[in-house]
Order: structure tokens, then C-alpha cells, then sequence
């Protein structure tokens, strides 16, 4: 139930920015309306801001669909990460226990760099290890990886 509220929050939000996106274009539509230049290239540069926040959101949507279906894949086949690493009594996750981890998942990916799972299990030992950035990268580079491995499969 818990991703199902996740998934409706992101659907209400985008659905907000969809009535702002309809605004935007009303405003837009009626600057380019007046015929003058520089009315006609505001009116450019106010479309353009919000089809980049929504190709971004779908962009996201779909890196969104393709981890849960890995996740899926992972679970179905018992290689689901599992968090297990010892916390601090305020919840925190050991640092030294979270690079360790890092480490092992690290070494299975360069042995295996062509498959998708350990590049999977690499973005969840940086997220443990408090590295978001990276984390999404690899997630990135995982999902690739999957969408290629689905395409050739079929």
C-alpha cells in the first residue's frame, strides 16, 4: 500500500503542474497573439520552461516504472537488496557496515559489468552509504542495462 501512496501523491502533483501547464500555454498563446517580437519570443520562452519540467517529470516516470519492474524481477528471483545493515539507536546506518557493503556489491559489479542486477544492488549500497547521487546514477545505468536486455530478449 505504501507505493500506491507514493504513486498517487506523484500523480496528484503532476497533475497540478498539468493545470499550471495549461495556464502557461493560455499566457503564452496570448503573448505570441500580439504579433510583436518580443511579445512573440517571451511567449516562446514561457512555453518552453514547462515542456522541459515535463519531459523531466516523464523522464523520471519512466526511470520510476522501469526500477519497480526490476525490483519485480529482483524480488520474484530472491535478489532483492535487503536492508540488514546495523543502525545507530537514532536509526542511522553504520558508516563503516555501509561501505563494507559498498565494497562487495562494488567488486560483484566489475566482475559482472554487463549485468544489470549488480549495477542494481550497487545503487542501493551507495544509497545506504548516503550517497543519493550516485545512487540514481547507477539506478540510471541499471535501468539502461535492463530496457536493453528486454529488447534483445524479445
Amino acid at each position: 500500500m505504501r507505493n500506491r501512496k507514493g504513486l498517487i501523491g506523484a500523480v496528484v502533483v503532476t497533475a497540478l503542474l498539468a493545470l499550471y501547464v495549461w495556464a502557461i500555454v493560455g499566457r503564452a498563446a496570448a503573448l505570441m497573439g500580439t504579433g510583436e517580437p518580443a511579445g512573440i519570443a517571451i511567449g516562446i520562452g514561457v512555453l518552453l520552461i514547462p515542456l522541459l519540467v515535463i519531459g523531466l517529470i516523464a523522464w523520471e516516470f519512466w526511470l520510476a516504472f522501469t526500477v519497480q519492474r526490476m525490483a519485480d524481477e529482483l524480488a520474484a528471483a530472491g535478489e532483492l537488496p535487503v536492508d540488514d545493515l546495523p543502525r545507530s539507536p537514532g536509526g542511522r546506518i553504520d558508516r563503516a557496515a555501509a561501505d563494507a557493503a559498498f565494497e562487495e556489491h562494488r567488486a560483484r559489479a566489475e566482475e559482472h559489468p554487463d549485468d544489470w542486477r549488480s549495477w542494481y544492488h550497487v545503487a542501493f549500497a551507495y544509497d545506504a552509504s548516503g550517497d543519493r547521487k550516485r545512487a540514481r546514477a547507477m539506478l540510471r545505468k541499471a535501468a539502461g542495462m535492463y530496457r536493453t536486455e528486454r529488447k534483445a530478449s524479445r
